[in-house]
């Protein structure tokens, strides 16, 4: 029997939340960000980080497109949400959202979206560069991206610069840059990941609609769980982000209604008005040689998040697809090397 003093003096144990996510210095910030937001809201937890190669991260002689889809970047750390043996089985993933698929398979579920970071994609000139912007630039002068959805939307609106691919995580892609060998002057990324990582000074410009639509999902964190897992779905839900979790679900239900995916060229723009319970979602859908496009947007009233934002979604997506949006996607053919 366990006397009075005794049990004033034991200290409960702590119970512990196992995250994993993606080995970049990127991803584990992502990680780590989480691990902090759930310790704040239960001091009682204690989090494990566990950062994973994947095989997205270990191809990084292609573009993106040439080899697989978004599960390149899921599979090894959903394997773990399964796992037979207890030490390795984890209680949730941390994905840049806009890695994520629209598709997950079955026994996983987007169970909590984070407060997103600008979603913005971003020009960032070369060192020393004299530039500011794409207009400035000289013509045949090399823009670096692997994202078909970004030259294919700066090929609209600058038919006269030369996109080439490249790839390697952020710092990799700015030493490519900044190396006086490079021949590139300049390089498109994700604002969010620049601002993460504390290197926003290297923003040259960040870009609205009206140069380029940014990706489904990005800027923001998606939490993927086993389905069914109440006890973790009760804890995201405190660190989860309303406005942007109905943003990002409506970007997700338009992607997923025009079956794209991140080698597709289609592009969003999303704002939720707190005060007016009203989502506007843009959205546009580009041939890879940016020749052809077309964009459009919706307004709606969100009484029921999920169920309204996923409506939202679905109905802009057949409207892209009524003004010819599945003849631009049917058409694509993406080169394989």
């Amino acid at each position: 029997m366990v006397s009075d003093t005794t049990k004033a003096t034991m200290v409960p144990e702590k119970r512990i939340i196992k995250i994993a996510g993606r080995r970049s210095k990127l991803a584990v910030i992502q990680s780590e960000q989480v691990s902090a937001m759930i310790k704040a809201n239960f001091p009682g937890y204690e989090c494990t980080v566990l950062a994973l190669q994947t095989l997205g991260d270990q191809i990084q002689s292609k573009p993106l497109y040439s080899f697989g889809g978004k599960a390149l970047w899921t599979k090894e750390l959903e394997d773990l949400l399964y796992d037979e043996d207890e030490e390795k089985r984890i209680d949730l993933i941390v994905h840049s959202l806009k890695d994520m698929p629209t598709h997950l398979p079955d026994g996983f579920e987007l169970a909590a979206v984070t407060k997103r970071v600008d979603p913005s994609d971003c020009l960032v000139m070369a060192a020393n560069s004299p530039y500011k912007s794409l207009s400035e630039l000289p013509k045949g002068s090399v823009i670096g991206t692997s994202s078909v959805r970004r030259s294919a939307q700066l090929k609209r609106k600058f038919p006269d610069l030369i996109f080439e691919s490249v790839r390697g995580n952020i710092q990799t892609r700015l030493n490519k840059l900044d190396s006086e060998e490079n021949n590139y002057s300049c390089i498109i990324l994700a604002t969010a990941g620049l601002v993460r990582l504390g290197l926003e000074n290297r923003i040259t410009q960040r870009f609205t609609s009206d140069i380029m639509y940014h990706a489904v999902g990005q800027g923001a964190l998606g939490i993927e769980t086993r389905t069914g897992d109440t006890r973790i779905k009760d804890i995201l839900d405190k660190i989860a982000d309303r406005s942007s979790t109905i943003c990002c679900l409506s970007e997700r239900s338009l992607m997923r209604t025009l079956n794209g995916g991140c080698s597709v060229p289609i592009g969003v723009e999303s704002e939720f008005d707190e005060k007016t319970s009203t989502l506007v979602l843009k959205g546009i859908v580009v041939s890879v040689d940016g020749t052809e496009a077309v964009e459009d947007q919706i307004s709606m009233h969100i009484n029921e998040d999920k169920e309204d934002a996923i409506k939202a979604g679905a109905l802009l997506a057949e409207s892209l697809i009524a003004s010819g949006a599945k003849k631009i996607l049917d058409d694509i053919h993406l080169p394989t090397s």
